[in-house]
């Protein structure tokens, strides 16, 4: 059977240091998702519809292993991709501080040979397993993030601001502006890990400044 590993062939980009800052260049990647908006009033880990969709979108990405790995022709086995998110609001400027107007996508890479039939079947077994309404909501989508800035952060969630003022700052000095989403990348699970061992890669996508 055929095996692939996407955290260590895309190492360079899934495994920054938390000692400095990069730019790097995103290609195109396919990822399954789901959108939704937090709650007024709520945060994520609080979020009836959030917690929903983290549950549909793990639950899709097994699936599409285990058929993956089962298949009669050409069986493929490779490592599930860490959660990500892209955070952002309707109207404003994003405040990492104020969470309840925040729009979110979460998604979780899928290898080449993943196609919509694939998807779809497993969307479909999901469904029969498990009463859960963000199931519907899940798709297959194509994004290409290209020129962008990351690195890891290490520690909790609510620390992160500050190394987003070092990631804006390290952009400013080297002409870059940075745009588009706040994305996390979560290498840790907030449910047993220590808050300040927690490791997300952040990344932003950036222009050239002119």
């Amino acid at each position: 059977m055929k095996k692939i590993d996407l955290k260590q062939d895309l190492k360079h980009l899934y495994a920054p240091s938390a000692k400095q800052i990069e730019i790097v260049v995103v290609p195109e990647f396919q990822f399954a998702m789901i959108d939704g908006q937090i709650e007024p009033g709520l945060e994520p880990n609080t979020s009836p519809s959030f917690q929903q969709a983290i549950e549909a979108i793990y639950g899709i990405a097994y699936t599409l292993k285990f058929m993956s790995k089962q298949r009669e022709q050409d069986p493929i086995d490779y490592t599930v991709m860490a959660l990500e998110g892209l955070w952002d609001v309707e109207e404003g400027e994003f405040d990492i501080n104020r969470k309840d107007n925040w729009l979110w996508t979460l998604m979780i890479m899928q290898p080449k040979h993943i196609d919509e039939d694939m998807f779809a079947q497993a969307r479909q077994h999901l469904q029969k397993k498990k009463d859960n309404p963000a199931i519907e909501k899940l798709r297959l989508e194509r994004f290409h993030e290209g020129l962008s800035i990351q690195t890891m952060h290490i520690g909790p969630y609510s620390e992160e601001p500050a190394t987003v003022v070092r990631m804006e700052s390290y952009a400013r000095e080297n002409g870059y502006i940075m745009r588009g989403c706040h994305h996390e990348i979560y290498l840790g699970d907030p449910r047993r890990a220590q808050p300040e061992k927690l490791k997300t890669i952040l990344r932003h996508p950036v222009n050239e400044a002119s």
